[in-house]
């Protein structure tokens, strides 16, 4: 079983159905009170938990999701990724950690190069995200910090604001 516990109804739900399609009993929560319920009744396999959820977030729940089962495999999945909170969720009990967007095929590889035997264990390929990505996710990090005000958002960047609005009016780089 896998519980998917994000506060995006969009993402959560088009991943428990891709889940589904692939043969995996899915359930979703849309925070971490639902997460811990749905995980005390039906203790997952597999927890794919999302880093920034109002109220209780990613870093708070994987150590009590830990608690409950300490078998079970959880992953981070975050649209703010950075070094710090990958550290930070590795160490509070997270199995591994990925970058939104994420699809199904990308989870399931993880999970299965984490339960494959030694002498069957290939490498999982770590996704790094490009430059211009984490560029990209830093500005929209500053700008949601920001409460979508362009101009605090230019000055804490050191940015003249019609830069940093054409830097934000690209689509984001895929990787």
């Amino acid at each position: 079983m896998v519980l998917v516990v994000d506060d995006d109804d969009v993402f959560r739900n088009r991943m428990c159905r891709a889940l589904m399609q692939r043969n995996w009993d899915a359930s979703g929560a849309v925070n971490g009170e639902q997460a811990l319920a749905i995980a005390r009744e039906r203790s997952p396999d597999l927890v794919l938990v999302d880093l920034r959820m109002p109220g209780m977030g990613g870093l708070d729940l994987v150590p009590q999701l830990r608690e409950i089962d300490s078998s079970m495999t959880i992953i981070v999945l975050t649209g703010y990724g950075s070094i710090p909170t990958t550290i930070s969720a590795m160490k509070r009990g997270a199995n591994y950690y990925m970058s939104k967007p994420a699809d199904a095929e990308q989870v399931l590889l993880a999970y299965e190069s984490l339960h494959s035997a030694p002498e069957e264990s290939q490498e999982v390929p770590a996704v790094v995200p490009s430059l211009a990505r984490v560029e990209w996710e830093h500005l929209q990090r500053v700008m949601a910090d920001c409460g979508g005000n362009i101009s605090q958002a230019a000055r804490l960047l050191g940015l003249h604001r019609r830069s940093l609005q054409r830097k934000l009016s690209k689509y984001p780089p895929v990787r």
